[in-house]
């Protein structure tokens, strides 16, 4: 009996946390298919999701995000917030916002759990307009 409950209640929290983005992920990066960065998603106070560049694992042309606009002007790429305001809905997060260090460009956001890669996309507009990478859970 204690081995069957202890099965459901593994399989239950297995199930809880396939939904959930927060921890370190590896992002790709769409022309050299190498790993790029590492990526911590958590949750803050008001509920919503964030993210931060936590390890660069290719050193970028330059450090720091000149192309931004925001308050991210000039700062250094490293302990960078890139996601802002990620709302759960069901099995997807959506109505935030992801910014590319690289050009400073911000777009929309979606992000999609399956297993233990995300599914990140980044549009203007309408999600059909944009591009969605693969990220990897770092273990």
């Amino acid at each position: 009996m204690k081995k069957l409950l202890a099965v459901l209640m593994l399989s239950f929290c297995s199930v809880m946390s396939f939904a959930q983005i927060e921890g370190k992920w590896k992002t790709i990066d769409d022309e050299t298919k190498q790993a790029k960065s590492i990526v911590e998603i958590f949750k803050k106070s008001d509920g919503k999701y964030y993210g931060k560049v936590s390890q660069l694992l290719i050193k970028p042309a330059n450090p720091n995000c000149v192309g931004c606009k925001d308050d991210r002007k000039g700062k250094p790429i490293l302990g960078m917030e890139i996601i802002r305001g990620l709302e759960k809905d069901g099995a997807e997060f959506t109505d935030g916002t992801i910014t590319d260090p690289k050009t400073g460009k911000t777009y929309k956001c979606t992000i999609t759990r399956i297993g233990d890669k995300l599914n990140v996309r980044g549009y203007m507009g309408v999600s059909i307009l944009g591009r969605t990478q693969v990220w990897q859970k770092v273990n």
